[in-house]
């Protein structure tokens, strides 16, 4: 897949990637990168980008988690999890708590430093948010199946890479 090379930061279109025959596994990274990209600058103001905001969210509605259960949400490998709650507890933004049910274990909770942030990245990603919902004209729900149905198969192929 050759192109042209346009401004930094400039993805391609969605005429270019048709023209491409770009597949469905590299449509998600193309994607992914594309929210990613819009989701950090607006969300720079905050102090978080999209990662860590997707984290706090977690974090918000499961007022307190296990790192295991945030790997899980994260589809990620528990030294990414230990990462990201490192570089957390170092702005004060959220703290260990000893797990009742399992003394190995610890829970994760944000402080209330940690939630004011989530809460000023919030107000700055709804308005992003709606302007998703509206460019998708009433496919939303569409467009979330059809992620979901993705989702479901990259899970079946991650749990089960022989087939």
């Amino acid at each position: 897949m050759a192109r042209e090379r346009k401004g930094t930061g400039d993805g391609l279109s969605a005429a270019e990637v048709l023209v491409e025959g770009v597949d469905v596994t590299f449509m998600v990274w193309l994607t992914s990168r594309a929210t990613a990209d819009l989701l950090d600058a607006a969300l720079a103001p905050a102090g978080l980008d999209s990662d860590e905001f997707a984290i706090y969210s977690v974090l918000v509605a499961a007022p307190s988690i296990t790192p295991t259960e945030l790997a899980r949400w994260m589809a990620a490998p528990p030294t990414t999890v230990s990462s990201y709650v490192k570089r957390f507890e170092a702005r004060g933004h959220v703290k260990r708590e000893p797990n009742p049910t399992d003394r190995r274990s610890y829970r994760i909770k944000l402080t209330p430093a940690g939630r004011r942030a989530h809460s000023a990245a919030a107000k700055l990603f709804v308005p992003l948010r709606t302007r998703v919902e509206h460019g998708l004209g009433g496919r939303e729900e569409q467009v979330r199946d059809a992620l979901l149905t993705l989702r479901t198969v990259l899970d079946e192929i991650r749990h089960d890479p022989g087939t």
